[in-house]
């Protein structure tokens, strides 16, 4: 059985309907959009102290409709430059989910149940296959066309592109 890790970290819980508002605060971009200065503010109107409490790599499981709101681009960038390795959601507004694709943002979508904060995850490739390690616990992603997973490995789009000179689908 081959096994490649794509992500690897200790866990952050959130429910449904989580915005880009809930991401980067709208107030703050007023002022810049720079993901280094915004991700000390990474979910600050819902979990004070956040970013402060983040320890290492992480990877964030959410409800339903993870992503919703405003398309922002930069709700990703922040994300990334907090340390979130991946998202881990039953599911994910349809522009988030090509923000992150685009730009190099593992997701899963996948319906984690009920996991601990705290719990050691990783999303890893089983013979091509996405799979999903809570704890003790394995998942089995919605699985997303190799074409999008040759983008996250890229790490995003724009580098995708210039590997390969355009889309091979």
């Amino acid at each position: 059985m081959s096994d490649e890790t794509l992500a690897r970290g200790k866990v952050r819980v959130f429910g449904d309907d989580i915005n880009t508002d809930y991401i980067v605060p709208s107030h703050r971009k007023k002022r810049t959009i720079d993901p280094d200065l915004l991700r000390h503010h990474i979910f600050e109107d819902i979990c004070a102290g956040f970013y402060e409490e983040l320890e290492g790599p992480t990877i964030l499981v959410a409800g339903r409709n993870f992503g919703c709101g405003s398309a922002m681009e930069i709700a990703v960038t922040v994300l990334q430059r907090a340390g979130i390795e991946a998202v881990v959601a039953t599911s994910f507004a349809r522009t988030f989910k090509r923000n992150a694709i685009n730009n190099g943002l593992l997701l899963c979508e996948v319906d984690a149940g009920e996991v601990p904060e705290d719990t050691p995850a990783r999303v890893c490739l089983r013979d091509g296959a996405l799979a999903l390690e809570l704890g003790e616990r394995l998942l089995s992603p919605a699985q997303l066309p190799a074409f999008m997973l040759d983008i996250l490995r890229s790490g995003g789009l724009v580098p995708y592109l210039r590997r390969n000179g355009g889309f091979q689908i």
